[in-house]
């Protein structure tokens, strides 16, 4: 027992362990408090970036602190107090703004978004504000299309009319409203502005006091100035290819989808607003936990800005973020009345798993077990693997999957860290972790299924592998532009692949993967005229798809 106390009076010199008592008066035990510093202790050195975490239980704090360096450059420690952007966690800040908005009277959430947005592009068919914050609106993604228009963000400073502009180019959408589920940040910027047409206030005033001040979030703002000075904030880091640390901070002033600066300890207070409204009701947030369906009447798992779903048959609220090298995560167990806030200012750092062992620690009796990986225990023929075996390309985006035959098993990818599946029949294809199957259909494609989660499934169509090098490459070469991005490429064939070349410099290099098809740094698929031949490509990149560019004029000569 010595011997432990010892223990924990080290542990608090290299990181305060905060003694508050937890909502029956009872200091968190010793050993739950050890082990949560265990979960953190990766980024507990005084010389990196780490993480805060806070931890309350039916509104009380029951466990605070920081880890790690909130500055490298002047040492300053990460604590509880330390003010991170939180990325993606922000959405539910936005939708909670619209939903007020909603009992005000101001609008609806079937409102059309033209309706308040007039300057984005007819699509002939209506786009509504529930679509928008369920991520079923097929609006690309703003961040893709900047990417694809400006390339890099370090020396561009984004703002919200630069979303709107280049949102508001685009003439196609990602597939037809409500039919599918894409996270798309573009539909939560749009959103913070309904709420500033609407309102009459920026988003950041509208929560503020709507919101944030009467909950006591004393330290929560939306940031909608990159220059503006903010006291406590942490700065962000990540690790390039050389393994030593850069700065990486958002530069962008653009806010809704992301830009909410806060603390652990005021996430804490929003987690338990959501279990006992102080701001709003339960019908609220019953129905911004409502899971999104789809027009196939398939559930989407994604609420108005918060997912729901389960850990170790434990329900399970909250959202993830990141941004440049920050990591958010807010989760909440209502069962428990257990709210859990890790804030982290570092890209490798991984909060969702560190919060997810925060509720082993604190859960464990109420928790179902973890099981073992799955065993196989059936042999399909060989003719079945056959048909498995090969190139696959999925029918929304075009991302290729590649699965292989090794003797009497198949396994996704190559090399040596190919993932083993284990075969359930002659048709299905499990992970050992138990969360997705994939499935020959009797159409002759292939169906990946979430077993984790409520996602629809992605369909895949069989594609022969190609080859391209020298000569047949050169048949692709050409200037490209796209009215949707402004942007205008210029392909280069190499030995043996393609390279897209950008006038920011960072050049997009690909492979030819099927007829066409090519992948690597984009997914490009060339398309050809009535004549045959080449007249353009569609490129897709994460959430943004079949963005079309025309070939204006022919390769080198």
């Amino acid at each position: 027992m010595a011997r432990f106390r010892q223990l924990l009076v080290a542990i608090a010199i290299a990181g305060a362990i905060v003694p508050i008592s937890d909502a029956h008066g009872q200091a968190l035990p010793d050993s739950s408090r050890l082990a949560i510093h265990r979960v953190f202790a990766n980024v507990s050195a005084s010389d990196g970036p780490g993480c805060a975490v806070g931890i309350a239980r039916r509104g009380e704090v029951i466990y605070e602190n920081g880890y790690g360096a909130a500055n490298l450059e002047t040492n300053t420690p990460i604590t509880p107090q330390s003010i991170f952007h939180v990325a993606s966690v922000s959405k539910q800040f936005t939708a909670a703004a619209i939903v007020l908005l909603v009992r005000d009277g101001k609008l609806s959430l079937d409102d059309q978004v033209r309706k308040h947005i007039p300057e984005l592009h007819d699509h002939g068919v209506p786009i509504t504000i529930r679509q928008l914050l369920h991520h079923t609106s097929g609006l690309r993604d703003q961040w893709s299309l900047l990417a694809m228009a400006r390339g890099r963000f370090e020396e561009n400073r984004i703002t919200d009319a630069d979303v709107l502009e280049i949102v508001s180019r685009q003439r196609e959408l990602n597939f037809p409203p409500g039919t599918q589920y894409e996270y798309s940040n573009t539909g939560y910027t749009l959103a913070a502005l309904i709420v500033k047409r609407v309102s009459g206030q920026s988003l950041r005033e509208f929560a503020h006091a709507r919101i944030f001040k009467p909950l006591g979030m004393t330290q929560t703002h939306f940031h909608d100035d990159y220059t503006m000075l903010v006291r406590g904030r942490t700065s962000a880091y990540t690790r390039g290819p050389d393994g030593v640390l850069h700065v990486s901070i958002p530069n962008f002033d653009t806010y809704g989808a992301t830009s909410l600066y806060t603390t652990t300890g005021d996430l804490l207070k929003w987690g338990d607003n959501l279990q006992r409204p102080i701001v709003g009701d339960s019908s609220m947030y019953a129905l911004m936990l409502a899971s999104g369906v789809l027009t196939t009447g398939e559930r989407t798992g994604y609420g108005l800005g918060m997912t729901s779903g389960q850990y170790r048959e434990q329900a399970v609220i909250g959202h993830g973020g990141a941004d440049a090298g920050y990591r958010a995560q807010l989760d909440v167990v209502p069962a428990q009345g257990l709210t859990i806030a890790v804030l982290c200012n570092a890209s490798y750092a991984a909060p969702n798993g560190l919060s997810r062992a925060i509720i082993d620690v604190l859960l464990r009796p109420q928790l179902a077990a973890v099981p073992a990986p799955l065993k196989a225990s059936y042999m399909p023929a060989p003719p079945a693997l056959d048909r498995a075996a090969g190139l696959w390309i999925d029918r929304n985006v075009g991302r290729p999957l590649t699965l292989a035959r090794r003797d009497s098993i198949l396994v996704i990818g190559e090399g040596p860290r190919a993932l083993v599946l284990v075969a359930i029949d002659d048709s299905t294809y499990r992970t050992p972790t138990r969360t997705a199957d994939y499935v020959l259909r009797s159409d002759g494609a292939l169906e990946l299924r979430n077993l984790s989660g409520t996602a629809p499934p992605l369909v895949f169509s069989r594609y022969p592998r190609v080859s391209l090098a020298g000569p047949a490459l050169k048949a692709f070469e050409g200037t490209y532009h796209s009215e949707e991005l402004g942007a205008t490429y210029q392909v280069v064939a190499g030995d043996s692949t393609l390279v897209l070349k950008t006038r920011w410099g960072n050049d997009w290099t690909i492979r030819a993967l099927a007829t066409d098809r090519f992948d690597g740094d984009a997914l490009v698929l060339f398309t050809r005229g009535r004549n045959g031949a080449i007249d353009g490509f569609r490129v897709s990149s994460s959430r943004a798809r079949h963005v079309k560019f025309v070939r204006i004029a022919p390769g080198r000569q």
